[in-house]
């Protein structure tokens, strides 16, 4: 994946990962709740969850950098 410069592409792309982070923190809520919920599905979409939850963490840093002086 190329990096992003662009601010506005950066906001997007954020809200788009939120929004799919949001999505599969419901879907996992649901499939714990089943008893008979697919076990390997349930931790791919956790770690799914937790690769995006890095990216939008690194997105967050990108458009508000710690400046120290």
């Amino acid at each position: 994946m190329l990096p992003i410069e662009n601010p506005e592409d950066l906001r997007a792309l954020l809200l788009d990962l939120t929004t799919e982070h949001h999505d599969l923190d419901v879907a996992i809520g649901q499939m714990m709740d089943s008893p008979t919920s697919d076990e390997l599905l349930l931790r791919r979409l956790k770690k799914r969850k937790l690769h995006l939850k890095d990216r939008i963490a690194l997105i967050e840093r990108q458009l508000d950098p710690d400046i120290l002086a």
